[in-house]
C-alpha cells in the first residue's frame, strides 16, 4: 500500500525541516467534507507549518479552516489554490510517498474468495453483518475479519478511503460502485475471470460479472488493501 511519511527530526529544530509524523494516506487526496483520521494528520503538519492557524483542538473533519489552510499553503508555493490536499500539496509540506510491492498483501487472497464464497445465498438484510443477513459492505468487513488481520470500516464509502487504487483488480482486491448517483455505494470483493461476488439488495450474496449491462456502468474502481 503506498503510504505518505515523514522524516524524522529534532523537536528542537521543527521550525527549519519537514515535520516529524505519519500519514497512510494511500494515494488518494483529502478535500472539504470529508471525515477522516488522515486529515487530523494534515491539520497538525499545517499548524507546526504556521498555516492552520485554527486556535480550537485538530479534528478528523476537513472543513472550512483546513480548506483555508491549504490554500494559504497553495498560494506561498504558488501551486493551483483550490483547498483541495494532493500530491503537490504533501510535496511542499516535506511528505514523501514511498510504495510498498504492488504484489504484497497481509492476506491471501485465495483464502479470501473462498471464505467470501462460503456465503452465497446468505439474504440481504440492510445493516445486517452476519451469516443471518448482510449488507454489501456488512458482507465484505465479515469476509476480511474471518480471512485477514485487516479491519476494515463499517461503510463502503469509508473503505474507500483505504487502501491503493488500481488500474485493473486482481483477485481480494475491492471493487466499488456508485448505484445511487451520490458517490460509492456500493462494494464487493473481485473474485478472478471479470467476475466479483457481494451482498445484493435483490438476491443476496451472489457472484455477478463486473462488465454485465448493470454493474459496468456504475463501477468506479478497485482497491488493494
Amino acid at each position: 500500500m503506498k503510504k505518505l511519511v515523514m522524516g524524522t527530526v529534532l523537536a528542537g529544530i521543527l521550525a527549519f525541516n519537514p515535520i516529524v509524523g505519519h500519514a497512510a494516506l494511500g494515494d488518494h487526496t483529502l478535500k472539504q467534507g470529508m471525515n477522516h483520521k488522515e486529515v487530523k494528520d494534515l491539520q497538525e503538519v499545517l499548524k507546526k507549518k504556521g498555516y492552520f492557524t485554527y486556535k480550537g483542538k485538530t479534528t478528523t473533519y476537513y472543513g472550512k479552516y483546513t480548506t483555508a489552510a491549504v490554500k494559504k499553503l497553495q498560494k506561498a508555493k504558488k501551486l493551483k489554490v483550490d483547498g483541495i490536499a494532493g500530491p503537490q500539496v504533501f510535496k511542499a509540506l516535506g511528505v514523501k510517498a514511498t510504495k510498498s510491492s504492488s504484489s504484497s498483501r497481509s492476506y491471501s487472497p485465495d483464502k479470501l474468495v473462498s471464505t467470501a464464497k462460503k456465503y452465497i445465498g446468505v439474504p440481504y438484510r440492510w445493516g445486517g453483518t452476519s451469516p443471518s443477513g448482510f449488507d454489501c459492505s456488512g458482507y465484505v468487513g465479515y469476509v476480511f475479519d474471518k480471512a485477514t488481520s485487516i479491519n476494515l470500516p463499517r461503510s463502503s464509502s469509508a473503505m474507500y478511503l483505504k487502501g491503493t487504487k488500481v488500474s485493473k483488480p486482481s483477485k481480494g482486491d475491492l471493487v466499488f460502485f456508485n448505484t445511487s448517483g451520490k458517490g460509492v455505494s456500493h462494494v464487493g470483493i473481485y473474485i478472478g475471470d471479470n467476475k466479483f461476488i457481494s451482498a445484493t439488495s435483490s438476491k443476496g450474496v451472489k457472484i455477478d460479472s463486473l462488465h454485465n449491462t448493470y454493474w459496468g456502468p456504475r463501477y468506479v474502481s478497485a482497491k488493494k488493501m
